[in-house]
């Protein structure tokens, strides 16, 4: 089972085995991450926006363009943004290391 490395805001890193075919987003919430993921994965809310290191980024398939749509709504975005939903976990990506942004824009509730 590969691992995944999530990142909090205050550097605190937290490892965790997760099963091939889960998404960052479900990693995250079977392991009591705060990721919040708004649509529960729909790709309908960028709530579930991720910053990875550029090496791992790389390493992905290009974003779709309905995630890019999504992505321009996320707060803080930077060049290797992404939204947890559209990771889905596999040996390649053994040892991923996802960063959680400092602050989430869900446009159901920040109205």
């Amino acid at each position: 089972m590969p691992k995944i490395v999530f990142v909090e805001t205050d550097g605190t890193e937290k490892e965790f085995e997760v099963a091939d075919g889960l998404s960052v987003l479900e990693a995250a919430h079977k392991n009591g991450v705060d990721l919040e993921g708004a649509c529960e994965g729909s790709l309908a809310c960028s709530t579930c926006h991720v910053v990875l290191d550029e090496e791992w980024f790389d390493k992905l398939e290009e974003p779709s363009e309905d995630e890019e749509d999504m992505l321009d709504l996320a707060f803080g975005l930077t060049e290797t943004s992404r939204l947890g939903c559209q990771i889905i976990m596999s040996d390649e990506l053994d040892g991923l290391r996802v960063m959680l942004p400092a602050a989430t824009r869900n446009m159901m509730v920040d109205k």
